[in-house]
């Protein structure tokens, strides 16, 4: 089974507050997701928003599904997609850990940095997350 995840955190500098957008493709099908973080800056919001993404993505698929699932994830934060691969980040290891332990749930897992412009179905979803919370 091949799967692309795509994964995107937005900041609002007001108020400081932080979301995820993730979209999940399976057999054509999307699967949307939009989540406020807890996060204290942009780029830990980026970590959080790819342990959304795994998460969400294990809790859909079976384990037998993970078992054969070829990952493709991708993210425009440099930083993510450096530190994923080098299985290394100064300040947000605990984040790089817990990723490192996700993906091992998957037969392959591939990590693709994008730029901003191919990443905005996740960036839309953070955005509506932002702008939802805005509201209320």
């Amino acid at each position: 089974m091949y799967i692309k995840v795509y994964s995107d955190a937005a900041e609002q500098p007001q108020t400081q507050q932080c979301s995820a957008g993730v979209l999940i493709i399976v057999n054509h099908k999307q699967y949307p997701v939009k989540r406020l973080l807890n996060a204290t800056d942009n780029h830990e919001a980026e970590f959080q928003a790819c342990e959304l993404a795994l998460k969400t993505l294990q809790q859909q698929l079976t384990t037998a599904e993970q078992h054969t699932a070829i990952v493709n994830y991708y993210t425009d934060s440099k930083i993510v997609a450096d530190s994923i691969q080098k299985n290394y980040a100064k300040h947000y290891q605990e984040y790089i850990d817990c990723i490192q332990q996700l993906q091992q749930s998957f037969s392959m897992f591939f990590v693709n940095w994008i730029p901003d412009r191919d990443n905005q179905g996740a960036h839309q979803l953070a955005l509506q997350a932002l702008h939802r919370s805005e509201r209320k």
